[in-house]
């Protein structure tokens, strides 16, 4: 139990039980610290995840950046914060004794999206300039900004069709917002002041732009939370190398104490959620047990699961388990399936992959499907146009006669009085990042050398980009 006094107020916080079987790895992040929590509860022992990313030599290249957004939410708290050496389960932890007037901030870390058709592009750039989204060997990493180009300008149009279907533009800074907004009220109900910032990725607002008004409003301890159930390599960790960077290259903020939460899908209050969400689903169909409970993450290249060492699938997995697992003890026994969607370009992704699954259901004679984005707890559109459309529109051509999907958690009470738990566990782990300047590993001074690199990597990128292969990847618009 660790006893925490905000603003006189004090909270009592009992780590939840939670259910993980693995433990995250955060490749490419080095120095972490895992701060291993037990429930002081009589019926469980199980670890809480929490990770302290200290260090990291990888720089991120390839983001746009922008003014700061004028409309941007800053919300503002103060705090005042004491917390006394506590062991937990034979861990011990130290913080200060002493009761410091500080100024807590939680930073919600998104992707991101464009917020009109004229945005498409740019932020298609974005997302394939990132060095953690297209993983290029050494050698061919400066064509990471001319490739980025080439792909977002081929596919723009497709997706401004898909972001046409769903409205003109993306509804995820608004939901994030608003799920900040609701996570500071949450806080304050049980006692703690903040100011709750967003980050995004690939968009308005920047993480940057976030860490600069972190920065500007003097926050002295903050709690870092990537709104992405599950670590991926793509996702909170690409989030969390933009962090590093900047707080390397800033004294203030290499000293702020900062807390990173790179996962929580096993958290119980978002295992509870998501089982209640499709419990409810599962309501509206006419014989409930006869419904396939289909599960459609977000997929990545196999690549980064077996060469680069990435926790997602494992973590996904066991993710799938605990909900099962949660809705068994509710008496729900519906058959259940996991499938991966959204990939792109010519290589091998996680499989099995949901458009192949779904005319497979069908050929098998499933009649009932109820879809849930279990990677999202946002709409978006991988939400609205992909499974709502593409995927629903293929499901009944497939043979499935009745189709429902289960909500992103967005506002869900319990799920941001969850995460909200998560940011006050989190706090007493807090400590300064350190980052140490990155080497040659990153530039090269040599220009002989530089001018052989360019040489033949031109020539090999020359190869690649009219081999047969790549050519039919961009006639299907699979890039």
């Amino acid at each position: 139990m660790i006893a925490a006094s905000y603003n006189g107020v004090m909270y009592n916080t009992r780590f939840q039980r939670c259910y993980s079987k693995f433990s995250p790895s955060c490749s490419g992040i080095s120095s972490l610290t895992y701060v291993t929590c037990h429930s002081d509860s009589k019926k469980s022992t199980s670890q809480a995840s929490l990770f302290l990313c200290h260090a990291s030599t990888d720089r991120t290249n390839g983001m746009l950046r922008g003014p700061f957004s004028s409309d941007k939410r800053n919300l503002v708290g103060q705090a005042s914060y004491s917390v006394s050496t506590t062991t937990l389960d034979g861990i011990h932890l130290e913080t200060p004794s002493h009761v410091a007037e500080e100024k807590v901030g939680v930073l919600l870390l998104n992707l991101g999206g464009p917020e009109t058709l004229n945005d498409v592009q740019p932020f298609l750039f974005n997302l394939f300039a990132d060095p953690d989204i297209i993983r290029l060997p050494r050698l061919f990493r400066f064509l990471q900004k001319p490739l980025a180009k080439l792909i977002s300008v081929l596919r723009a149009p497709k997706s401004k069709e898909g972001y046409a279907a769903i409205g003109g533009g993306s509804p995820l800074r608004k939901i994030t917002d608003d799920q900040a907004l609701a996570l500071k009220v949450a806080l304050e109900a049980k006692g703690l002041s903040s100011n709750v910032y967003v980050g995004m990725r690939y968009w308005y607002p920047f993480t940057e732009e976030a860490i600069q008004q972190i920065k500007r409003d003097g926050i002295t301890r903050l709690v870092v939370l990537p709104l992405y159930p599950q670590f991926s390599i793509s996702t909170t960790g690409s989030s969390i190398r933009v962090l590093q960077q900047v707080f390397r290259e800033d004294e203030y903020l290499s000293s702020l104490l900062v807390s990173v939460i790179n996962s929580w899908y096993q958290r119980e209050g978002y295992i509870k959620s998501m089982a209640d969400l499709i419990e409810k689903e599962l309501q509206t169909f006419s014989e409930p047990e006869e419904a396939m409970i289909f599960f459609s993450a977000h997929g990545v290249p196999v690549s980064y699961v077996e060469d680069a060492g990435d926790p997602y699938r494992d973590q996904m997995e066991d993710c799938i388990f605990l909900i099962m697992q949660e809705l068994k003890a509710r008496g729900i026994n519906n058959e259940h399936t996991l499938a991966y969607q959204s990939r792109v370009g010519p290589v091998q992704w996680l499989k099995p992959y949901t458009d192949e699954v779904l005319v497979e259901l069908g050929q098998k004679g499933v009649k009932s499907l109820l879809a849930v984005p279990v990677s999202f707890v946002s709409e978006h559109i991988e939400t609205l146009e992909e499974i709502d459309m593409e995927y629903k529109e293929l499901a009944l051509e497939s043979g499935i006669k009745n189709w429902a999907r289960v909500p992103a958690l967005g506002l869900t009470p319990s799920f941001i009085t969850d995460l909200a738990d998560a940011v006050i566990e989190a706090l007493p782990s807090a400590t300064a990042l350190y980052a140490p300047t990155s080497t040659s590993e990153d530039v090269d001074h040599d220009p002989i050398t530089y001018f052989i690199k360019i040489f033949f990597g031109s020539i090999l990128a020359f190869i690649l980009f009219f081999s047969p292969k790549m050519i039919m990847a961009f006639k299907n618009h699979v890039i």
